[in-house]
Order: C-alpha cells, then sequence, then structure tokens
C-alpha cells in the first residue's frame, strides 16, 4: 500500500497588528463610502435649494403676474360704466366729462366736482352735475333760495349778496339758507372780512367767498372764517387760481371753467378742486329741439 503524501495546508497566523490593520482598513473604507454619500448628499441638496430657489421665484412671479393682471382687470372694471339714461331723459344736459379730472370738495361727507351755475329749476332738475351755487345779480330773497333748495334733487349753494346787499340782512339770509337745508353760502367780493365773521359765528355750513384777483386779501379771508374759495377771473381765472394754490396749497378752491374743455383743463391744472360750470339756457335748448322737430315736418 503507498502512503500519498499530506497536503500540508498553510494556516495564516493572525497577529494583533494584522487584526488591527484589518480592521483599520474596512473603517476607512466604511468611511470613504460615508464621506463620498455625505458629498453626494450636500450635491444633491445644493441643487435642491437652487431647485426650491428658481421654484420660489418662479411661483412669486406667477404671484405677482397674477397680481397685474388682477389689477388689469379691476382697471378695467372700473372703466366700465353701466349706464341708464331712460327715454324721456335721454336728451338731459350733461357737465363736460373733463370735469371729472379733478379731486373734488367734500362736503357732509359727498364729493363735489361740477357745480352749476344756474338759478332755472327746468334746467337744475335735468343735469347730471354734482351740486348747484345758485348766485343772481338781485338782492337775494328767501323765496327764490326756498324754492331753488325745495325743488333741486342737489346740493345747493346759495348766494346771499356781500355786494349791494350787506350787513346784517346778510348774517340773516345766510341763517334761513340753512335753516331751509342749503349746503353752503356764497358771498360776492366786495363783501367785508367783518361780515364774514358774523355769518360764520351763526351757520355751522360753509362759506364761499368769490375771488377775483390774486391781489384779493386771501389770508384774511380764511381767518375771517372763509372755508371755500370761488375764483371768477373771467380768462385770467387758471391764472389766479396757480397763484392761490402756490400760496395756499391745502385750500379749497372753485372755479369758473371757461367756455370750452381746454380751458376747464388750463384750470384743474392750475389747482382748482371743482368747477363751475354754465349750461345753455332753455331758449336756446329749446331751439335746436324746434329746429329737428321742423326738419322732420319738411
Amino acid at each position: 500500500m503507498v502512503e500519498r503524501p499530506q497536503k500540508v495546508v498553510k494556516r495564516r497566523r493572525w497577529t494583533n497588528d494584522s487584526i488591527n490593520g484589518q480592521r483599520q482598513s474596512a473603517t476607512g473604507a466604511q468611511a470613504d463610502k460615508q464621506q463620498a454619500r455625505t458629498d453626494s448628499g450636500q450635491t444633491t441638496g445644493a441643487q435642491t435649494d437652487k431647485q426650491r430657489a428658481k421654484d420660489r421665484t418662479k411661483t412669486g412671479q406667477t404671484h405677482l403676474n397674477a397680481n397685474k393682471e388682477e389689477k388689469a382687470m379691476m382697471k378695467m372694471g372700473d372703466n366700465r360704466v353701466p349706464e341708464y339714461s331712460g327715454k324721456l331723459r335721454s336728451h338731459m344736459v350733461e357737465i363736460p366729462r373733463i370735469i371729472s379730472k379733478c379731486g373734488g370738495i367734500r362736503i357732509f361727507g359727498r364729493r363735489i366736482k361740477s357745480l352749476v351755475f344756474s338759478t332755472d329749476i327746468a334746467i337744475i332738475r335735468n343735469i347730471n352735475a354734482d351740486a348747484v351755487i345758485a348766485v343772481y345779480p338781485f338782492t337775494p330773497q328767501p323765496a327764490i333760495t326756498d324754492a331753488i333748495i325745495a325743488a333741486s334733487d342737489l346740493p345747493v349753494l346759495c348766494g346771499i349778496g356781500g355786494g349791494t346787499t350787506t350787513g346784517q340782512r346778510v348774517v340773516m339770509l345766510a341763517s334761513d339758507a340753512e335753516f331751509q337745508g342749503a349746503f353752503g353760502v356764497v358771498l360776492n367780493s366786495p363783501t367785508p372780512n367783518e361780515t364774514v365773521k358774523e355769518v360764520k359765528a351763526v351757520i355751522d355750513i360753509p362759506i364761499v367767498v368769490t375771488v377775483v384777483s390774486e391781489k384779493d386779501d386771501i389770508s384774511g379771508r380764511f381767518e375771517a372764517g372763509t372755508a371755500i374759495l370761488n375764483a371768477s377771473a373771467a380768462s385770467r381765472t387758471p391764472w389766479v387760481v396757480e397763484k392761490i394754490r402756490k400760496k395756499y396749497p391745502d385750500a379749497a378752491i372753485i372755479a369758473t371753467g371757461g367756455p370750452n374743455d381746454q380751458s376747464i383743463e388750463d384750470t384743474i391744472n392750475a389747482g382748482a378742486n371743482a368747477i363751475t360750470w354754465t349750461p345753455p339756457t332753455t331758449g336756446e335748448i329749446f331751439k335746436a329741439m324746434m329746429e329737428k322737430y321742423r326738419a322732420q315736418k319738411i
């Protein structure tokens, strides 16, 4: 029987140093892997942060665009003003639309931009002005004032004199106008400041004093109790308004607008808060209607 030679298996002897080395290698490999994952995570995190920033920017821009569109729609909606005129009142007197450009004066909660200069009740009842300035070239009479206020569906500023009519009579007319429901009283340019003070002492509605020149005692008017100035200087009105506005930036100013849109715009640009407008007379309106009727018969 032949004996086979035994295979010698060399066993590796593990020493502490070798074990520690293996462990350190394994630990290093794990650390490398962990570092790689960390680096990868940081890169991914940075990319994610950038993406989030982009998303936020995009979202903010979207909201911004939406707000712009919403404001545009609101503006468009404001310009679309529904209007009803009816059949019987379709030919009513309309003030120039350019007057709406002025800021207006708020009296007892009502903002007044346009005032019709008329005492004609038929005109007053058929015009789209914000208020009436009822001044006429005669001695003011309570019967006239009462009739205009009673017939008008608009606030009325009533003339109470100050030129030909003076003294205690002006004070009594002012008191009567307030009791009848006037929104204010109008005094003519020659009115002394002492009379303005006396009127102010008895009424609680605004006093309007007419100004015909930039040389008028404006500061004295305000000290006496004037609440609103009424600039009426014919073709020089825009210039007078501008002078007053520069010196008294917070003054309430009503001004005559003149004969056309350009003169009205010039007065507004000069600083007028509200505009008085003189409408055509009933005779002029009737003349146009009669010409139309006659043309239909031919």
